[in-house]
């Protein structure tokens, strides 16, 4: 049995309706217990702060450092902690008031890494994207069987399905990344739109055209 073996790829857009807030509760000082302390007094500021906009379960603690802290000119200034959480809002004017208070409450101990915009829930985008992914394929195996063709008695025509192996994944979310300690003005996010993408890769058998 003559087959032909495609990739074919689709993209679809939905949008984000979720945001992801990465910030660190930071502290440094003289001492490395006095860093630690300074870093989780910072840290329940931010629980209890998010707390006001998201459930607790959408709290996490995602790593806690602590190291030697150096000044300008590379002399030891003692310890640096840094407690780092990840805070998962439902809603994009919510997650906006609440890096806004965060900045607030929390001060000059606050880092605000990241806010990724993401869509929740990917599976109809997705479903859309493989559509496309497929169409995609045959398209391009029509085509090569076309060329596969020429010159040949009777040509040749794609036939069943043999086999469909998929690869490929959502694309990431781009971050939006600033340090918003000295924020004045209420945070505000647009959320644009997000590609999900899908690839396939098809096994067409190759028929006798006719």
């Amino acid at each position: 049995m003559r087959t032909i073996t495609v990739a074919g790829h689709g993209t679809a857009y939905a949008t984000p309706d979720t945001a992801e807030v990465r910030v660190v509760a930071v502290h440094r000082d003289s001492g490395l217990s006095e860093a630690l302390a300074g870093a989780e007094s910072a840290r329940e500021g931010v629980v209890t702060t998010s707390r006001r906009y998201v459930d607790a379960s959408r709290v996490a603690s995602t790593n806690l450092s602590v190291w030697p802290a150096h000044d300008h000119e590379g002399r030891p200034a003692g310890y640096e902690a840094r407690h780092s959480l990840t805070i998962r809002c439902d809603d994009l004017v919510q997650a906006g008031a609440l890096v806004t208070a965060l900045a607030a409450d929390v001060g000059h101990r606050l880092q605000v890494e990241s806010v990724s915009l993401v869509v929740a829930d990917t599976s109809e985008p997705l479903r859309l994207a493989r559509e496309r992914a497929f169409a995609d394929a045959r398209a391009r195996a029509e085509h090569l069987a076309g060329m596969a063709g020429e010159g040949t008695a009777g040509g040749v025509s794609l036939g069943g399905v043999q086999a469909i192996t998929e690869g490929g994944a959502p694309s990431p979310p781009v971050p939006y990344a600033g340090d918003l300690r000295a924020a004045k003005a209420e945070a505000s996010f647009e959320p644009g739109e997000t590609a999900v993408s899908a690839s396939l890769t098809v096994v067409f058998e190759l028929a006798p055209a006719g």
